[in-house]
């Protein structure tokens, strides 16, 4: 490290959120020389852990908990936990928690995303959410008992969900407002086909219905219908936990993201945004990208560190990619289907695996795979490098998907 290096270097920085995003940046400052004072700050009191795993192995009682395998201690990382961020006065460089103030050089917002709560369940007692170890803890008895469970949503946590539910032996009732799964994540000639993986698994899919309202052993739907429920779990999406930085001056955009440049810096000086809470310009894609995901939530804390450390962060501009284990199937996706205009179908979506790719004026822009893993990494590469592809090939499926290119 040069001695201008470490004369711009921070000596205190704080991050708050001790997620998957404010855990990996402050590894990442570590991993890149960073030699000042690191603390991590976490409103839950639970050691840090991640949260994919709680809608699989985690609720299904495989594994009691899912804390990162992280020596905080001999890493010189401050752990402060069950301290919640409550404001921000950048002015002072002070973050205002639970316990009082906390000051700080330089400030990660890493308070990711929490979830949409069903309007009037609010304190239920056998409503549940599924976004943290304590939700799933709750849940678990749930399945334990094989309740007749309704879930609220058929995205990607309502299906997840539902595997572990009817696995566990439950009867399970999905209500999705849209006519479709995933209505918010995908288009409906690719959506529609998953439908019929919830009836392959033994589960109720309920489209186009609506809650009206949730009492003690059923719910009531707006076309009168009343669906049994000894249990409800809600799944109808998230938004960035930022109310927070309501006052504190920070540029959010209308969903309620930070918004932030290229190098993840946010308006305010020497603060910083990550993960499920900020949204970032793409060059890629010509739009501000907010990625939901864990691997968003993984790679964009080195941006984050490499500008701290030195001021020489390369532009943030990842593929995004995700993954979901849903009814027996292994279900990819990389890239940002917006705005392309051309789908093709590897295999049939009949078929137990397949491959959807969207092409941008003939450049691959995404890939969903189902079953598929080589087409996703060959894929995503292909986005990677803004190839080109012919199409002919690119929908054969017999061949590999990397010979497509151009």
């Amino acid at each position: 490290m040069s001695e201008q290096t470490q004369e711009r270097q921070p000596h205190h920085v704080v991050v708050a959120g001790a997620g998957m995003a404010g855990v990996q940046t402050a590894l990442a400052l570590r991993e890149q020389g960073f030699t000042g004072a690191v603390t991590l700050i976490g409103a839950e009191p639970h050691r840090p852990y991640d949260r994919p795993p709680l809608s699989k192995a985690v609720l299904l009682g495989k594994a009691e908990d899912s804390a990162f395998d992280v020596d905080f201690e001999a890493l010189d990382i401050t752990l402060r936990l069950g301290v919640e961020a409550t404001g921000l006065r950048a002015a002072a460089h002070e973050l205002d928690t639970g316990q009082g103030p906390v000051a700080y050089d330089t400030l990660v917002v890493a308070t990711g995303a929490g979830p949409v709560v069903l309007p009037g369940t609010e304190g239920a007692p056998d409503v549940h959410l599924l976004r943290t170890l304590d939700d799933a803890a709750r849940l678990r008895p749930v399945l334990d008992r094989g309740h007749d469970v309704v879930v609220v949503g058929a995205g990607w946590i309502g299906a997840e969900f539902t595997t572990a539910a009817r696995a566990a032996g439950c009867a399970v009732t999905v209500v999705e407002a849209a006519g479709r799964p995933l209505a918010g994540a995908l288009p409906a000639e690719v959506a529609a086909p998953m439908a019929a993986w919830y009836a392959e698994s033994g589960a109720r899919l309920l489209t186009g219905a609506r809650v009206a309202r949730v009492e003690p052993g059923a719910v009531h739907l707006a076309d009168g219908r009343t669906v049994p429920a000894g249990a409800v779990v809600v799944g109808i999406g998230a938004r960035p936990a930022t109310g927070w930085l309501t006052g504190s001056g920070i540029a959010l955009g209308p969903d309620g993201s930070v918004t932030a440049d290229a190098a993840l810096r946010t308006s305010l000086p020497d603060v910083y945004a990550v993960g499920d809470c900020v949204s970032f310009p793409s060059a890629r894609y010509g739009e501000r990208l907010a990625v939901h995901h864990w691997d968003n939530a993984l790679q964009g804390p080195r941006t984050v560190a490499a500008d701290i450390v030195d001021g020489r962060a390369p532009a943030y501009d990842p593929v995004p990619y995700f993954w979901s284990e849903q009814f027996g199937r292994f279900v990819q996706y990389a890239g940002h289907h917006t705005g392309a205009g051309t789908l093709l179908w590897r295999g049939s979506p009949d078929d137990p695996a397949w491959t959807a790719l969207w092409l941008r004026e003939g450049v691959l822009a995404a890939v969903l795979a189902v079953g598929r893993p080589r087409d996703l990494t060959q894929g995503r590469k292909l986005i990677e490098a803004g190839a080109a592809v012919d199409p002919v090939t690119a929908a054969d499926p017999s061949v590999p998907l990397k010979s497509a290119r151009r």
